[in-house]
């Protein structure tokens, strides 16, 4: 039994000393398609502090290229290969003359030896060196590419390096997206006309921002649609002279502007009432812990404002935000975006509803169509009153669901919302106060009746009154802003016609006007319905 566990224990031994070796002598021929060490753990997704550079970015086959891997942090393996440029899943080509054999050698990928370079052993190290040989069949254009370890679990898979094409042979056109672009309009007469475009070339990217030249436009990248922790570009424009500066923004505080000097090939340009920046930058910058990786997917979002003195104020309005992540440096694409929160968006259409539609026909129904269709009854009562009841119980189901998104939106009580969010709970207090009147209401013939009528009616119209002054405010909130004047003279002339409409029904309940009671009631839901679609259609396009 004893030799049984000794045998166990050495082979256990040999197997896992012989994955050790695997690991530390480099010779790791099997990952030379995926270049994924076999470690049985996930790549790094976090920025990569190492780089891979070329000392050329044209060629002809024949030619020896120096190729460099460094990093600000040690590194113990690596995995290099070149490849072609427009297939960075095929296979390796070329092959590599090693600068410093004991710390690199060369593996055989593809039948061609020398076509890949690894490490020796796990010794710790900062730069590698290599000679990499065009073969004659190379392709017209050539990437390197790169899987560093810092340690046995800790890597980072494909990193790319330099795109470097043939001398007669037109490179191939940088990737690029361009974000955010409002076809046909100028910034200059448009304060909502902004252009954002970056294009990827090797380890770096290009941007280009402009927009409406006084005060400054920013774009930023976010992980999220939340403002706050984000990797923001600034574009400043200071009595004509421009400055473009990287910062890192919290959402609340004035933005952090970096020390570290991680733009190149910055130009500004102001003309004709248009600010135009572009800068570069690489797309891993270890030396700045808050620039991102622009290897991966974020959402984007491009805001404008005033500046003094070079100092910025807060965007006057809410910027305008990517509807979904986007790669840096993936393929391109054409994003569109919004300024307002989908859950914003939610509110604004759920009030509408509530009080345009449910609660003035609700409320006109109980006005003054008691005395209409006598014998004439709905689920056992009278039509007037049930159409009421499931009117105004729709009224407090949409605007207590609305009531709750700009609480979720914001997570706490909004200070720079004015007095929206007052009127908006002084609505909801009202709203809530009618069931629970309604639910305990005397008998018709009680003698306190008449306390319940009063009461009812006073709640009712201080509600719909108080709601549609808050959508007056609510329309001109940085998280909705709706086009104005446009919108304000939508609601403005649904006051009018709701006035108007009152006053005919008034007339009709006098015996002045006879006939066309059910046409005046359709005319009255087909026109607020109209005004409800308008203010909806816009609230779609913010």
């Amino acid at each position: 039994m004893w030799n049984l566990q000794t045998a166990l224990a050495i082979l256990w031994t040999l197997c896992f000393l012989s994955s050790i070796s695997g690991y530390k002598n480099g010779k790791v021929e099997k990952s030379c398609a995926s270049m994924m060490p076999e470690h049985h753990s996930q790549p790094n997704t976090t920025a990569s502090p190492y780089t891979l550079t070329v000392n050329t970015s044209q060629f002809s086959p024949g030619d020896n290229i120096r190729v460099v891997l460094s990093g600000s942090e040690h590194f113990e393996g690596f995995l290099i290969q070149a490849r072609d440029a427009t297939n960075p899943d095929g296979q390796a080509i070329g092959s590599f003359t090693l600068v410093d054999p004991d710390i690199s050698q060369g593996l055989t990928c593809n039948s061609i030896e020398g076509s890949a370079v690894s490490h020796t052993s796990n010794a710790k190290k900062t730069e590698i060196q290599l000679i990499w040989k065009a073969p004659s069949n190379a392709p017209p254009t050539v990437q390197f590419l790169a899987t560093v370890l810092a340690h046995y679990k800790i890597f980072w898979l494909k990193l790319t390096g330099p795109v470097i094409s043939q001398g007669d042979v037109t490179p191939a056109p940088p990737r690029s997206t361009t974000d955010i672009v409002i076809t046909y309009c100028n910034p200059s007469v448009d304060t909502n006309c902004f252009f954002l475009s970056y294009s990827a070339l090797g380890q770096t990217v290009s941007f280009e921002l402009s927009g409406p030249a006084q005060g400054y436009v920013s774009f930023a990248l976010s992980k999220d649609e939340w403002m706050g922790d984000d990797d923001a570009y600034l574009c400043i424009n200071d009595k004509g002279r421009v400055t473009v500066e990287a910062a890192h923004t919290t959402g609340w505080t004035y933005p952090e502007i970096s020390s570290e000097s991680v733009l190149t090939d910055v130009g500004w340009r102001v003309s004709d009432g248009v600010i135009q920046c572009k800068f570069s930058r690489s797309i891993y910058t270890p030396q700045d812990p808050f620039r991102f990786s622009l290897n991966n997917s974020y959402y984007l979002f491009v805001a404008h404002g005033s500046a003094e003195y070079g100092m910025i104020h807060r965007h006057t309005r809410q910027p305008l935000i990517s509807s979904h992540h986007q790669i840096i440096t993936g393929p391109p694409e054409i994003l569109t975006g919004s300024r307002s929160p989908l859950l914003m968006k939610c509110h604004g259409a759920l009030m509408l509803i509530a009080w345009m539609l449910a609660g003035s026909t609700g409320k006109l129904m109980a006005a003054y169509f008691k005395p209409d269709w006598p014998e004439q009854t709905l689920f056992g009562q009278k039509i007037w009153f049930q159409v009421h009841s499931m009117l105004m119980s729709l009224t407090v189901l949409l605007a207590a669901v609305g009531f709750v998104f700009p609480f979720v939106y914001r997570g706490k009580w909004s200070t720079r919302a004015g007095a929206h969010p007052y009127l908006g709970c002084t609505v909801m207090i009202l709203t809530f106060c009618q069931p629970i009147m309604a639910a305990f209401r005397p008998a018709p013939d009680s003698s306190r009746r008449w306390i319940f009528n009063w009461l009812h009616w006073g709640v009712g119209n201080a509600a719909e009154i108080i709601a549609v002054v808050s959508m007056f405010f609510g329309i001109k909130q940085q998280s909705l802003l709706l086009p104005y004047p446009w919108t304000t003279g939508v609601l403005s002339a649904f006051v009018v016609w709701t006035i108007v409409l009152k006053l005919v029904l008034k007339l009709h309940k006098n015996g002045v006007i006879i006939k066309g009671l059910v046409a005046i009631l359709a005319v009255f839901v087909l026109g607020n319905s109209a005004f409800c679609i308008s203010l909806l259609a816009s609230i779609g396009d913010v």
